[in-house]
C-alpha cells in the first residue's frame, strides 16, 4: 500500500475507535464526510485491501499494445530518426496512420532507451518585442547555412522571409551560399503572392548595406545621400523601409524560424527521397505551405498592411546590379569587356558621352534603364583597329642639287686646302 493508503486506513480506524468524526477525519483526509462513511464501509466489509486502489496490478484499459510500442521504437529508429517527440507524432499520424500522442510517444521512446536527439539549451533572456499589429508591416529576412540534405549532399544555405504579425513564411528558396540573388529571389516570391511590405528587417551583411554607407557631418551637411548596395537600391525603388539589426536577438522572428526549419525540414526532405539542391527547391513550396498551416497565427488585426505592386512595375528589372556607363558613338557603351547597343529603335535621343544606367537581371540579361523603361541591348562586333605590321623602309641619303650652296661652299673650303697645300711645299 502507498503512504496515502495507509494514512486513510489509520484514520478510519480512529473514527471507528470514537477518536475522531466523520467531519474531523473529512478535514484531515482532504475528502468530503461522505467519502469517509464509504471508506468506512470498505474497512469494515473487506478490512485494509478494500481501501487500496482497485486498479493495483491491473494493465490499464487503455493502454497501449506491446506490439505498437515496438513498432513504434523501431520506426523511430529507422525512418525517423533525429525527430523531436512532437514531430514523430505528427508523421505517424500522416505517413503510418498511427494517432498517438507526443506525450505517449515520448514515454515509448523513453521505455526503450530513446532520448530527444537534440537537447534544447537554454537561451539567454531577452526583452521580448510584441508583433506587429497588421500583416505586411514587416518581414524579417536572413539565411543560414545546414546540411539539410544530411550526408546525401554537400551543406547549402536557405533563404527565407517571415511576416512579423503572423508568423508566415513569405518566401523561401535554396542555395549554394548567402548570395544577393537568393535573398532576390525571396523576395520577388513574397511580393508576387502577398504584396509589397512596409518595412523589412536584416542583418548588417554587405549585401544589404554598402561599406561606404556611413557619412561623416561634413557630408551629411552638405546633403549627400548614403551609398547603397544593388539590393539596397532595389529597396528604395519599391519604397520599403530598410532597417538593419545590430544583434541577431533584434530579429528573433526569423532566427527562431530556423530552429524549427532545421529541425523538421531535414526529416521531411528524407522522407521525401531528395538527393540535390534542385529536388530540395522544387520541394520547398510544398514543405513552406505545410508549415504555415501549422504555425502561422493571425493577425491582431485584420486590416493589411501590404501595398498593391503596381502591374507594370517588373520584378525582375527591381532587382538588379545597377551600374552607370557612358555612350559612344552609335549608342554603343561597353559592359564587362564587351560591347552593346540598343537592340530596338527608340524615341530617346542619346548624345555621345551621356551617362546612362545599365542593369543586368538575375537571368544575365542586359537593359538600359532611362526614364522608368527599359530598353533591351545586344551585344555587337567591338571593331578593332588593324595594325599595320610592316616596317618603315629606311629613307634614301638626299643628294643635294649641283647648284645648292653648300656644294659652291665644299667647292671653295676645297680650293683653299690645295693653295694652302702647295705653297707649304719644300
Amino acid at each position: 500500500m502507498t503512504d496515502a493508503e495507509m494514512k486513510k486506513v489509520l484514520v478510519v480506524q480512529k473514527i471507528l475507535d470514537g477518536h475522531l468524526t466523520n467531519v474531523e477525519g473529512a478535514a484531515v483526509l482532504g475528502v468530503t464526510p461522505r467519502q469517509v462513511i464509504r471508506l468506512k464501509k470498505k474497512y469494515v466489509e473487506g478490512g485494509a485491501a478494500e481501501v487500496a486502489h482497485q486498479n493495483r496490478g491491473r494493465k490499464p484499459v487503455h493502454a497501449l499494445e506491446d506490439n505498437l510500442k515496438e513498432r513504434v521504437a523501431q520506426l523511430y529508429t529507422t525512418k525517423y530518426h533525429g525527430s523531436n517527440s512532437c514531430h514523430f507524432a505528427e508523421l505517424l499520424e500522416e505517413h503510418e496512420s498511427l494517432t498517438l500522442s507526443s506525450s505517449s510517444v515520448r514515454r515509448i521512446l523513453l521505455e526503450h532507451g530513446m532520448k530527444q536527439a537534440k537537447q534544447r539549451r537554454r537561451s539567454k533572456a531577452h526583452q521580448p518585442r510584441k508583433r506587429k499589429p497588421q500583416a505586411g508591416m514587416l518581414w524579417q529576412i536572413d539565411a543560414t547555412p545546414y546540411a539539410w540534405l544530411e550526408d546525401r549532399a554537400p551543406a547549402f544555405a536557405l533563404h527565407a522571409a517571415i511576416d512579423d504579425a503572423t508568423g508566415t513564411v513569405v518566401g523561401a528558396v535554396f542555395r549554394k551560399a548567402e548570395c544577393r540573388e537568393g535573398y532576390s529571389l525571396v523576395m520577388q516570391q513574397g511580393i508576387a503572392t502577398y504584396g509589397v511590405p512596409l518595412g523589412l528587417y536584416s542583418d548588417r551583411h554587405t549585401i544589404f548595406r554598402s561599406p561606404n554607407e556611413k557619412l561623416s557631418l561634413e557630408q551629411e551637411l552638405a546633403g549627400e545621400t548614403k551609398p547603397l548596395s544593388h539590393f539596397g537600391k532595389a529597396m528604395a525603388e519599391l519604397h520599403i523601409e530598410h532597417i538593419k539589426a545590430v544583434t541577431p536577438q533584434a530579429k528573433g522572428r526569423v532566427e527562431r524560424l530556423w530552429v524549427t526549419l532545421q529541425d523538421r525540414l531535414v526529416i521531411e526532405l528524407r522522407l521525401l527521397g531528395v538527393y540535390s539542391i534542385e529536388e530540395a527547391n522544387k520541394a520547398l513550396p510544398q514543405l513552406i505551405q505545410k508549415h504555415n498551416r501549422q504555425f502561422a497565427v493571425k493577425a491582431a488585426e485584420a486590416e493589411s498592411a501590404y501595398v498593391q505592386r503596381d502591374p507594370s512595375v517588373k520584378l525582375s528589372h527591381v532587382f538588379t546590379i545597377r551600374e552607370h556607363r557612358q555612350l559612344g558613338t552609335g549608342n554603343t557603351l561597353s559592359y564587362r569587356g564587351k560591347l552593346y547597343t540598343l537592340a530596338k529603335p527608340t524615341p530617346f535621343q542619346f548624345s555621345a558621352k551621356t551617362t546612362v544606367e545599365v542593369r543586368e537581371t538575375l537571368e544575365g540579361h542586359l537593359i538600359l534603364w532611362h526614364q522608368g523603361q527599359a530598353l533591351e541591348l545586344k551585344e555587337t562586333e567591338n571593331m578593332q583597329r588593324v595594325k599595320d605590321t610592316k616596317k618603315a623602309s629606311s629613307a634614301q641619303p638626299r643628294k643635294p642639287a649641283a647648284s645648292h650652296p653648300w656644294r659652291a661652299w665644299n667647292t671653295k673650303h676645297s680650293q683653299n686646302n690645295i693653295k694652302t697645300t702647295t705653297v707649304q711645299a719644300p
